[in-house]
């Protein structure tokens, strides 16, 4: 066809000039196209099947989490610590499997076995750093370590507690802390933490018994300067 009729036949043609150029572009590009298209289809199969694994996951660690509760709260540690480190030794990367570590501290403590609730603690704190459930479990990892008689750190975690929660909480570390220091034979230290008690909290019911510590150490102080 010569150059006179090809143009006659595309002005005959409505939108011919526009679509030549279409279909040059997907003669170059059309495999790079559908191979981009393929890639996005592919990931998004992936994310919907990967979100709905963990969303199976944390069900599966929601309810085993659930039942080691409920043998914690009927007094079953043994059980409940077993558990509780089994959800979170299956479903780590889940919530659930993560707060397992915080039950199974508790579930440890209250059996006794304080070194065992102290490891579950930080497991639970490497993760969680700050917040209200992380302060809870500082708490609790405090007085693992003083039960476990590992003093000074309990004394630092105790302080470093203080206005964290309501006032007569703040009142129980200062207590606590005075507990640890006078088990190190640091009655000075002990004392400052009592006096700090009883002049900033004694509206909280912790002040009859700091005030009663207090005067102990003051007399044992003056015993021991004369």
């Amino acid at each position: 066809m010569s150059l006179e009729s090809q143009r006659a036949a595309k002005l005959a043609q409505p939108g011919a000039e526009v679509m030549e150029p279409l279909a040059q572009f997907w003669e170059r590009s059309g495999r790079i196209v559908l191979a981009v298209v393929g890639v996005v289809v592919a990931i998004g199969a992936v994310s919907y099947f990967t979100l709905k694994a963990r969303a199976a996951a944390e069900e599966t660690a929601a309810g085993k989490l659930a039942e080691a509760n409920i043998f914690f709260w009927q007094g079953d540690y043994p059980r409940a610590l077993a558990l509780a480190k089994q959800v979170a030794d299956q479903h780590g990367s889940t919530r659930s499997g993560h707060d397992a570590h915080r039950l199974a501290g508790d579930a440890a403590f209250w059996g006794g076995d304080f070194k065992n609730a102290i490891a579950e603690y930080r497991r639970y704190l490497d993760t969680d750093k700050s917040g209200l459930l992380a302060d809870a479990a500082r708490r609790s990892l405090a007085y693992s370590l003083e039960s476990d008689k590992q003093y000074a750190e309990a004394a630092g975690l105790y302080e470093g507690l203080i206005g964290k929660f309501d006032r007569s909480s703040s009142a129980e570390f200062l207590a606590a802390s005075a507990r640890c220091e006078r088990a190190m034979g640091k009655n000075d230290e002990a004392i400052k933490r009592l006096q700090r008690l009883t002049d900033e909290y004694g509206d909280t019911p912790y002040i009859k018994s700091a005030q009663l510590d207090l005067a102990e150490l003051k007399a044992l102080q003056a015993q021991q300067g004369r």
